[in-house]
């Protein structure tokens, strides 16, 4: 192959890459954009950047796989908080009511790990009202464990930005998933 052939050729396998990563973030944007238009709790800028810094969406060539990788990102957060509240709870002199929270939290987020292995197979089938229902339920998970801490006013929430964190991103995976199930049904009536 003659030098002038080889770059030929990388420059044009450099280009469809670019232009693939293009068009992915643009479709972040443009998912993000809509999200955050139908969802008051979603912050466009939270949503774009917690997408685009996850590899896997650079690679999304449409909002179903964009939706698939969101619920992934949002389970990785989901058991990453877990193992962050194991380790709140191996700490000694814990107060008795901070340790009652997140023994609470930790048991909602643990529960929510299985159900997102139901959502995901609901979400590949395309059964979203399913899947919008186990997601609601991630959303209801964050705000319980918020809230617990919130029973005592002498008290703060360590887990406040985590359980912001999830809030949002279920909101956001909730929001394509709704998309996606409104496109579904477009043309059917």
């Amino acid at each position: 192959m003659s030098p002038s052939s080889f770059l030929f050729l990388s420059l044009t396998i450099f280009l469809c890459y670019f232009n693939q990563f293009v068009d992915a973030n643009n479709l972040i944007q443009q998912t993000c954009k809509n999200c955050s238009k139908s969802d008051p709790n979603i912050s466009y800028k939270f949503c774009t950047k917690s997408l685009q810094s996850d590899h896997r969406s650079q690679c999304a060539k449409n909002l179903e796989e964009l939706g698939l990788i969101t619920i992934k990102i949002t389970r990785h957060n989901v058991t990453n908080t877990c193992d962050h509240i194991k380790g709140l709870l191996k700490k000694k002199n814990k107060d008795p009511f901070i340790k009652e929270c997140l023994d609470d939290c930790l048991q909602v987020y643990s529960d929510s790990i299985t159900t997102f292995r139901e959502s995901i197979r609901d979400y590949k089938a395309k059964r979203y009202e399913d899947c919008n229902v186990k997601l609601s339920s991630v959303i209801d998970a964050s705000t319980t464990c918020e809230d617990g801490f919130k029973q005592n006013n002498n008290v703060t929430s360590p887990l406040t930005k985590r359980n912001n964190h999830i809030f949002q991103l279920s909101a956001i995976a909730l929001s394509i998933v709704n998309m996606l199930n409104v496109d579904k049904f477009k043309g059917t009536f």
